[in-house]
């Protein structure tokens, strides 16, 4: 086959492509931001409690999981030395105890910090979510991280942070499966994520008897692109209620 007659059909496939119903300029288009959702340094909206399983140890003075914000951060981050007019720096500390091992669990969740309750928060997260990650200091147990999201449908999904069987601080990483479901086929298409609780599980192989674990600055790598359209703005729900609030309705003949 001749050179010119063999770009010819690699053009004629393109252009095929391009016109396919199945393609569109939106499928591609991104525009990647990274957000903090919780800095760990005790002035946000949120507030930090703590649930665990069954065998967690009580005694007369203390019920753990203890959970407070500490002067301490990751230095590869935020460098040694603080200038004296920054902001104070902290890390929410987790110290744990259980009277057995075994597959013990403890559930680190938001509460509003204004709110009138201790009711479970879920913090919505902007845009479509491509990855997690967290500052984590742990003390080579043998114990792993979960981060639980809910989607649009009400079902909650537990993503593997990963392995705190490692010396000092470390940034761990996950990405978001293909699998779960962050814009839906009709319009308003976005159907953002809201972030439920992390878990710090142990293993039966490990010791349980008292730990420390550190969280600092928890970040999402999302996708802001919202494609445009003509009437674009009557797929957003905060318009739409704002135009028919101001609807006097239609009378009747």
């Amino acid at each position: 086959m001749k050179h010119g007659s063999f770009k010819f059909i690699c053009l004629i496939i393109w252009a095929c492509i391009m016109v396919s119903p199945g393609f569109s300029a939106d499928d591609i288009a991104t525009n990647l931001e990274s957000r903090i959702l919780e800095s760990f340094n005790g002035d946000s909206e949120y507030t930090w409690k703590a649930e665990s399983s069954k065998f967690i140890t009580k005694t007369d003075d203390v019920t753990y999981p203890v959970l407070n914000y500490v002067d301490a951060w990751p230095v590869a981050v935020f460098g040694y030395n603080r200038p004296d007019d920054s902001p104070p720096l902290k890390s929410l500390g987790i110290h744990g105890r259980f009277d057995r091992v075994g597959y013990n669990w403890i559930d680190i969740y938001p509460v509003l910090a204004d709110g009138d309750d201790e009711e479970p928060y879920e913090i919505a997260i902007p845009g479509k979510v491509r990855n997690f990650d967290m500052w984590i200091w742990g003390a080579n147990l043998r114990y792993y991280i979960e981060i639980y999201v809910r989607d649009y449908r009400g079902v909650v999904h537990a993503l593997k942070l990963g392995d705190i069987s490692y010396n000092g601080w470390r940034n761990l990483q996950v990405s978001l499966p293909s699998h779960i479901v962050q814009t839906k086929r009709t319009l308003p298409s976005y159907a953002g994520l809201r972030f439920v609780k992390f878990r710090i599980w142990t293993q039966p192989v490990e010791r349980v008897d008292d730990f420390y674990i550190y969280f600092k600055q928890f970040k999402v790598l999302t996708d802001m692109f919202a494609p445009l359209f003509d009437g674009n703005d009557l797929a957003d729900p905060d318009h739409v209620q704002k135009l028919w609030a101001n609807n006097q309705g239609v009378s009747e003949r």
